[in-house]
């Protein structure tokens, strides 16, 4: 197992006295057992260290993006990953704030623990002085039985404080209420971190601060079984200035798969980074020194037009997740889309994708060009298509339309991949041919 190529392109900033002094520049820890201790740790000599990744759908989204880059800066200052897919905390899932989870039938579950693996891979190093490690703790809980489960985990866990966690105690005070399923998830998270202290000496669990009661029941676990204090690292939740959640594009989740977010999808939603936000984006999701960083924060402030933070946003994820050849590809499709760019030239996957990402309609040989305006919903009315084309605002594959009557396929053929229709110079659809 190895990571991508271009894992060995990537740096911390030796302009910081210390990792930890980066990761709270950065703004990545957010709440944390002991923070002195935690950086005495962390500047002291490698640690093995852990986060977990639950398979409760097919594939990482962009919260889980935040803790691979968190593990890779770890990773790049010489210490050890556990990467945890939880193949039997999956089985289970973790406690919603609102309403028990649908229990995944567990061949699904094996599957999505394969396919998040094998996300994970891309984003470390796997050979190497800090090679990472893959583990699942299917592998530690799959022979044990409940009554060793009962004597030798739950007894050093009290009630009481089960209770407290601020999921455990959103949902006792919701109609939902809560199953003994899920409220003893937090036990076999702790497990985790015990095994994997016994097994690795790991003393380190980074996530989300949202997971901080879960981050805790390990290191509360492994203090009372074995009088050790471990150490956990809860990085904040990410929020949008406008009030609009992050990770999520029209409403759906922002996925690491290609299949289910694609390329050009990931590009154009870091595209769009409020100018508020940009700056903190940058310095959670790239591995760009500060002094760039703050170059990049100058031309916001001076320059907020030219898009250029979130053009090197755009960029440099896009590149993390899908390589630089995709994200060659879908630069040049949307520079292209916009005009600045043959049409021809372009990869048809990659514009397939991108035309299926705007607004699009499925047309017939004969379909006008004004009627593909209404069916896109570029125009409201054939009359205000014709309009329209005859104010030149419309164009075909970048080809300005001046007859209200032609043909979708006339005068230039259509590409491939599908036909770009285009209304001003910004509002723009996507056509297939039945």
């Amino acid at each position: 197992m190895s990571g991508s190529p271009w894992l060995s392109e990537q740096h911390n900033d030796s302009s910081f006295s210390s990792l930890h002094d980066e990761l709270v520049w950065r703004g990545l820890i957010h709440v944390s057992t002991d923070e002195v201790k935690l950086k005495e740790a962390l500047d002291s000599g490698p640690i093995t260290f852990y986060c977990g990744f639950d398979p409760t759908a097919p594939s990482l989204h962009l919260g889980n993006l935040v803790q691979l880059l968190v593990m890779r800066r770890l990773q790049l200052a010489g210490h050890h990953p556990l990467a945890l897919v939880g193949g039997s905390t999956g089985l289970i899932g973790d406690p919603k704030p609102t309403a028990e989870r649908v229990l995944n039938e567990p061949e699904v579950v094996a599957q999505w623990v394969e396919k998040l693996g094998e996300q994970v891979a891309r984003f470390l190093d796997f050979e190497g002085d800090s090679a990472a490690t893959l583990v699942n703790n299917l592998d530690w809980t799959k022979d044990l039985s409940a009554i060793d489960f009962l004597r030798d985990i739950g007894k050093y866990y009290r009630v009481g404080t089960m209770l407290k966690k601020d999921a455990v105690a959103a949902r006792l005070n919701s109609d939902a209420g809560i199953s003994y399923t899920e409220f003893s998830y937090q036990i076999l998270q702790g497990m985790d971190f015990l095994r994997l202290y016994e097994t690795y000496n790991c003393v380190l669990q980074t996530g989300g601060s949202d997971q901080w009661g879960n981050l805790t029941s390990g290191t509360d676990l492994v203090h009372k079984a074995l009088a050790v204090s471990v150490h956990a690292m809860g990085t904040p939740l990410i929020t949008n200035s406008d009030g609009t959640k992050f990770g999520k594009s029209e409403g759906n989740a922002v996925w690491l798969d290609a299949e289910l977010t694609s390329p050009y999808a990931l590009y154009q939603f870091w595209l769009n980074t409020d100018d508020r936000d940009v700056i903190d984006r940058l310095k959670v999701f790239t591995f760009l020194s500060r002094a760039e960083i703050e170059e990049l924060e100058a031309s916001v402030a001076n320059s907020p037009h030219l898009r250029g933070a979130q053009k090197r946003l755009a960029e440099e994820v896009t590149t993390l997740v899908h390589g630089p050849d995709q994200t060659r590809a879908v630069k040049e499709a949307s520079e292209a889309l916009f005009g600045k760019g043959e049409l021809e030239g372009l990869d048809p996957a990659t514009l397939e994708s991108a035309l299926r990402e705007l607004p699009h309609a499925t047309i017939t040989a004969g379909t006008t060009v004004a009627q593909a305006l209404v069916e896109t919903g570029l125009c409201q009315s054939l009359s205000e298509a014709r309009r329209a084309i005859a104010q030149g605002g419309v164009s075909i594959n970048n080809q300005a339309i001046e007859d209200d009557g032609a043909v979708v396929g006339a005068p230039r053929a259509p590409l491939p991949a599908g036909v770009v229709l285009k209304r001003g110079k910004k509002t723009l659809a996507g056509l297939f041919y039945a």
